[in-house]
């Protein structure tokens, strides 16, 4: 299938699952795919996940396919097993090294829809949908700048921390396609001269990034090596993150104190450090956040903490959040 890509060392490979190919096939990304009046295209009624492969290794792979079974079951979408996902990216990563070798980093983005309205793909709701798995290189300007400091700016997410449990319907902490007031954050962030954004309610707590989780420290002078990580609550509606998620569990392992709690913006300015972190992103340190009335903070960055939570990253542990 490597003649269907016209430069194999950095074009994306694509391996869809349907009833016929449970373990997926290989086809060309660069080709229209999804019918029009695939719910997932005319409504954004699916759901995706994210995922980092580095030297061939799929990162948090266990978690990502919880959180994306997770989401299918919020979202009443049928999804193929794991065992399916997990050899639909088998083959999308051999078909790389097929084409001359793995790029060092790939992300992996596994999309899921509820199908064509009225005609299922199967009677299986398993494969009742559209599916399929893109793999594309990690640029190298992404990774050249993934460390570097960042600044964010707080924006109105519209709801109230306790709107998950009152309001189900919404969809909260499932991770949908339905990404426009994602991106729309996103570009109102950047242009307003910010590389990124931070949600709050409109009682101003802490939520999480468009595309990230927010975590902070606090250093403890009684024991400097194991400082307090802090994150905010699920239970505001929020994703659960695989990243953060990750790094909690190699910190808890080497005795940092965690913390999960209700967050306002005063308490990201007093801490230590912040930082957003994600998928393929990892940790990004904050330099400067503004809030929404226009005030400018400086926050404190340090490289020996930002490289220790993504050297957390590389043992990548099983993902553990609280009950």
């Amino acid at each position: 299938m490597a003649e269907h890509f016209q430069d194999s060392s950095v074009s994306a490979v694509a391996v869809r699952i349907d009833p016929e190919h449970p373990e997926g096939f290989l086809f060309d990304p660069h080709q229209p795919q999804l019918r029009v009046t695939d719910l997932g295209a005319v409504r954004g009624d699916g759901i995706f996940e994210t995922m980092l492969v580095r030297e061939g290794h799929v990162r948090k792979f266990d978690a990502h396919l919880a959180r994306l079974q997770r989401s299918a079951d919020i979202t009443d979408i049928g999804i193929p097993p794991a065992e399916s996902w997990r050899a639909a990216v088998r083959r999308g990563l051999d078909e790389f090294e097929a084409r001359g070798g793995l790029p060092a980093e790939v992300t992996v983005r596994l999309s899921a829809t509820r199908g064509v309205d009225g005609e299922p793909a199967s009677d299986d709701p398993l494969f009742a949908g559209t599916y399929w798995a893109l793999l594309t290189p990690v640029p190298e300007e992404t990774i050249a700048k993934r460390f570097s400091p960042i600044s964010v700016m707080l924006l109105d997410r519209g709801y109230d921390a306790d709107l998950a449990d009152r309001a189900p319907w919404l969809l909260l902490g499932a991770k949908t396609l339905s990404y426009a007031v994602n991106m729309a954050a996103l570009r109102h962030a950047k242009a307003n001269g910010h590389n990124d954004a931070i949600f709050v309610t409109p009682r101003e707590q802490v939520l999480e990034g468009p595309v990230s989780s927010v975590l902070m420290l606090k250093k403890n002078p009684a024991d400097p090596e194991r400082p307090r990580l802090i994150t905010p609550i699920l239970e505001a509606g929020i994703l659960p993150g695989t990243t953060q998620g990750a790094i909690f569990a190699a910190a808890k392992r080497q005795g940092w104190e965690l913390g999960y709690g209700p967050l306002t913006p005063q308490d990201l300015y007093d801490a230590d450090h912040v930082w957003l972190v994600g998928s393929v992103a990892l940790a990004k340190p904050i330099e400067l956040i503004e809030d929404q009335g226009g005030a400018q903070h400086r926050l404190s960055t340090d490289e020996h903490w930002t490289q220790k939570l993504n050297e957390f990253l590389d043992e990548d542990l099983p993902v553990q959040h609280p009950s």
